[in-house]
């Protein structure tokens, strides 16, 4: 009788919502409709795009649509009807049309980039080969015999060079992790070096060596012998610039989420602007918890209704002075009780969340007792007739299913835990025999960013705002924005105070004391 009547109840509240979502839509279009002008061209600029409820997470586009229809995986059959908040101008238009070309943009940047550096990585191999090879092809009968000190250099180079390639394989050859706005100021000059170093050896070499046609072939050997050498210091000042300069840690930076206000400090050394950016990013999404927007609704609606204050008319155009001053003050009375309302509220809340977590963790815990009762039953069974995790996650699922949703709702994590994904998780745990507190641990405190599916937390795209050039150095004081489509994150940066400490001596004799006893009788 109570399911029946919370189902009516259900049924009830959708079709009330429903209906006006469909009164809402038509008042939009037939607002939409009357600032037409005479010509037939429209007053305002902007359009509204109604979109679809928000899609559950999911990995694969198959799935998607299936689980879509099935959003309310707790509920038997419900139907939900609603519209979108979400509105865009043309001038929004335009500038994602713009972020795009900028992306292409980047691309092509991106691809120069490792183009002029793969070129130059050829030529600094290639150079001390040819310098080894240019004489015994142009002038091979006027050059002198090699001896064995000469051949021992041919071993030397060969092995300088293997160790160069895996180095320079090692140092520069990685999966780009993002794609900054600038240049690596760092990166930029040691490519400098290099071609400048190469291509003062190659002046070098051509005006002594290819124009005389010098005979001394040990001398030659030597010479791209000690064009590898540098090369090799060259290398160790790059592993000292872009890796080990940037370990000790000079700054605290504090990043602040602008929506909710959750912050986290990290210690950073020697970066540029756009580098700690990029540092960050990378920490955010591993210590922040998920951006939950239905957090910040609830709170939205009841400031609204506490500064909504008692409106005063003068009817007549009589001046009801004493009238408005009481309402005034009524007014201001409600607005001063408001904090009882906030306190009733948040309790209410969390007695409820409280209920919800109780039911859900004795839910948990009867369908994890019926699992082992199930396996403990298979073991008993033909191997070919044990059932699979997947099948097992199927038979319990529906005993937690409908406390799960209740308190998902009520902590506002719908959107974030779909039936597939809480399906998955669920076998996950049957097959590395886990607990269910370990099942819940996913649902009762909210994860990190990166628990959730791709799709959802992953911004594409962020805004580095900073007034300071984005290449230049932190410096104590400074404050850069990161921003995204749905919030952005306040970077302060602060500079790690100079420390001094001072040593004190204690002599140990001063711990040394003589303790005397006094014989008395009693008398």
């Amino acid at each position: 009788m109570s399911a029946a009547m919370d189902t009516e109840s259900t049924y009830s509240g959708y079709s009330h919502y429903s209906g006006h979502s469909k009164k809402a839509h038509r008042q939009g279009r037939d607002r939409h409709k009357s600032p037409r002008s005479k010509d037939g061209s429209r007053s305002e600029k902007s359009v509204t795009i109604q979109t679809p409820p928000a899609e559950p997470l999911l990995g694969n586009d198959a799935s998607r649509a299936e689980e879509v229809q099935d959003d309310n995986w707790g509920e038997t059959t419900t139907a939900i009807t609603g519209t979108s908040e979400h509105s865009i101008s043309q001038e929004d238009i335009a500038r994602i049309s713009k972020d795009l070309e900028d992306s292409v943009g980047l691309d092509c940047k991106r691809y120069l980039g490792l183009t002029v550096a793969a070129v130059l990585g050829l030529l600094v191999f290639l150079t001390p080969i040819a310098f080894i090879l240019l004489p015994q092809i142009l002038w091979r009968d006027d050059l002198e015999p090699c001896g064995t000190v000469c051949e021992g250099l041919f071993i030397s180079v060969a092995f300088k060079l293997l160790i160069l390639l895996i180095g320079t394989w090692a140092l520069f050859f990685r999966q780009p992790k993002a794609d900054l706005p600038r240049v690596f100021v760092f990166r930029a000059l040691l490519l400098v070096l290099i071609f400048l170093f190469v291509f003062s050896y190659w002046l070098f070499y051509g005006v002594r060596i290819l124009d005389s046609k010098d005979t001394n072939y040990q001398g030659i050997v030597q010479y791209a012998v000690s064009l590898v050498d540098a090369l090799l210091f060259i290398h160790y000042l790059a592993i000292v610039l872009l890796e080990l300069r940037q370990l000790q840690p000079m700054f605290t930076v504090k990043v602040v989420r602008s929506t909710d206000g959750e912050s986290r400090y990290y210690s950073l050394g020697h970066l540029s602007i756009q580098r700690a950016a990029l540092v960050v990013l990378e920490n955010y999404y591993r210590d922040f918890t998920v951006y939950n927007p239905a957090l910040l609704t609830a709170s939205k609606s009841r400031a609204a209704k506490h500064m909504a204050g008692l409106k005063v008319y003068n009817v007549d155009g009589n001046n009801a002075s004493g009238q408005s001053r009481a309402m005034i003050a009524a007014a201001a009375r409600r607005r001063d009780s408001s904090h009882n309302e906030l306190y009733y509220e948040e309790a209410d809340h969390e007695r409820r969340v409280k209920k919800r977590r109780a039911r859900l963790v004795v839910a948990v815990e009867e369908a994890f007792t019926h699992i082992k009762r199930l396996q403990a039953e298979e073991q008993q069974k033909a191997p070919g007739e044990m059932m699979d995790p997947r099948e097992a996650a199927q038979a319990i699922f529906p005993s937690m299913a409908r406390a799960l949703q209740k308190y998902l709702r009520t902590t506002r994590q719908q959107q974030y835990h779909s039936m597939e994904s809480i399906l998955q998780h669920l076998s996950f745990c049957i097959t590395n025999n886990m607990t269910p507190k370990a099942f819940l641990e996913r649902y009762l405190n909210p994860g990190p960013t990166l628990q959730y599916d791709r799709d959802r937390w992953f911004s594409k795209q962020w805004t580095l705002v900073s007034e300071e050039a984005v290449t230049s150095g932190l410096q104590d004081g400074i404050v850069f924005v990161l921003k995204c489509l749905d919030f952005s994150l306040v970077v302060n940066v602060k500079k790690i105070p100079f420390i001094k400490l001072s040593e004190e001596f204690i002599d140990p004799k001063s711990h040394k004391f003589v303790l005397r006893l006094q014989s008395e009788t009693s008398v």
